[in-house]
């Protein structure tokens, strides 16, 4: 599996709203999702989505456990958030398309989503703290958002 190249600010793919997946072939994104995966675990990173790899399909991955715990590698295809937290907290984040520069970020503790499998099976679980902002990261990145975007919280609201 090869390594793919990690795009970087200001390549503007990382600006482009993502397509939703529509072709469900197992093995074109079987590939794809495992090259990703790999890229991901090579930079190393907990979360890679299309976009920073030059693609603009509505496709992620992540592992947010490997570093500390058991492998979890997850694909996520057209995810949607179909709920949030009132509860929110403020963290540093970091992103493999930025290096060398972290953002503080205020987000919800928890999401609910909704997603599609590599054989286009609809899958919906409940996630919260580093997983949910993980979601919530790689979810930016399929709308052409960077964290660099996002507000920057007063350093009094930190929870």
């Amino acid at each position: 599996m090869p390594l793919l190249a990690i795009r970087h600010v200001p390549d503007l793919v990382l600006r482009t709203i993502c397509a939703r997946v529509e072709n469900f072939d197992e093995a074109d994104l079987g590939v794809l999702s495992a090259d990703m995966l790999e890229t991901m675990y090579d930079a190393p990173g907990r979360g890679l989505a299309a976009p920073q790899i030059g693609l603009t399909l509505r496709i992620f991955v992540m592992d947010v456990e490997w570093k500390t715990g058991t492998p979890d590698p997850r694909v996520f295809i057209n995810p949607v958030i179909t709920n949030t937290s009132v509860d929110r907290s403020v963290l540093q984040e970091g992103c493999l398309s930025i290096p060398g520069e972290t953002c503080l970020v205020e987000r919800p503790v928890s999401l609910g989503l909704k997603w599609q499998s590599l054989d286009g099976t609809v899958a919906t679980g409940d996630f919260d703290g580093f997983a949910a902002r993980c979601i919530q990261h790689e979810m930016d990145h399929l709308d052409g958002v960077l964290c660099t975007d996002l507000p920057s919280p007063a350093k009094g609201s930190a929870a």
